[in-house]
């Protein structure tokens, strides 16, 4: 079971992240391609063991394509003594997305409260 798994996060490495062999000379060079590697594999599996017991057979590819719909907008509210208020807002999420999110068991954070800017000055 153990090496199937190995083998897999090898597979995704070459695969998924497109990590390829790197020649080094030097030990602490082949210590720190190793260590990227592995901090590129975190990210890439999470989604996928999260949805493992909820909604297995979802691939990392196919959670972020789903999720790549959400994004986050600035909206500039001009006021009448010359400032703008901006409301930094994410998009509400599309039914079949909501119900990926809460198969997940995530939740999208509180929306941020509004910015005040004036002469391209942000104020809180």
């Amino acid at each position: 079971m153990a090496l199937t798994r190995i083998e897999q996060a090898f597979k995704d490495l070459k695969g998924d992240l497109k990590v390829r062999p790197i020649w080094h000379q030097e030990e602490r060079r082949i210590e720190a391609h190793i260590f990227v590697s592995s901090l590129a594999y975190c990210p890439h599996t999470t989604p996928r063991n999260l949805a493992r017991g909820v909604a297995g057979g979802l691939t990392t590819a196919a959670i972020l394509e789903k999720l790549a719909g959400l994004r986050m907008i600035d909206v500039h509210l001009p006021t009448p003594d010359g400032r703008r208020i901006v409301l930094s807002r994410y998009t509400q999420p599309e039914k079949d997305v909501a119900l990926l999110l809460a198969r997940l068991k995530l939740t999208l954070p509180e929306q941020p409260p509004p910015r005040i800017q004036a002469d391209g000055q942000v104020k809180v």
